[in-house]
């Protein structure tokens, strides 16, 4: 008891001189009245510190800064998943247009709820296809395996998870 009490005077008291020398040392200004404050607020806290050991409880004050576990937001996480695939569609459709064949719908079916973005699988809207002159195929076929070649190069997906109408 007579430790604890001896280093409760100590600190109080080394608290004390601490903030004397900065004032001291300090020049006058605004500065000087917020590092009083300041001082002002840890020797309060020095001085107060013993009365939860005298109560006989066990405050934690660690835990009073501790955050709660993060949150993910889910309506932003809903809404970028969501723009990262309509931009992932419009890149395929630029660029299956820039081939030649115009007029292919890309859907991308994926889980806009989840915290990673990953594809489930691809779906190619050929009804309205038309073929350019600077189309490298002519062939249904051939068209079908370039475009799943061009989807393959966005997108980490396999061949049967391409469906074609």
């Amino acid at each position: 008891m007579v430790s604890t009490l001896s280093a409760w005077i100590l600190s109080i008291a080394g608290i004390v001189l601490l903030s004397v020398l900065v004032e001291l040392i300090l020049p006058a200004g605004s500065m000087s009245k917020y590092i009083k404050g300041i001082f002002a607020f840890l020797i309060m806290f020095v001085i107060l510190s013993p009365i939860p050991k005298l109560l006989n409880q066990n405050i934690d004050i660690s835990s009073w800064f501790e955050s709660q576990t993060i949150k993910v937001d889910e309506d932003y996480l809903e809404e970028l998943n969501y723009d990262k695939m309509l931009k992932l569609q419009s890149e395929l459709q630029s660029e299956i247009s820039s081939f030649g064949y115009q007029n292919v719908e890309v859907y991308i079916s994926c889980n806009i709820f989840d915290n990673t973005f990953i594809v489930e699988s691809v779906n190619v809207d050929l009804t309205k296809l038309v073929i350019t002159e600077n189309a490298e195929h002519t062939n249904i076929v051939k068209i079908k395996q370039h475009i799943s070649q061009i989807i393959k190069n966005h997108i980490n997906i396999g061949e049967d998870e391409i469906f074609y109408e």
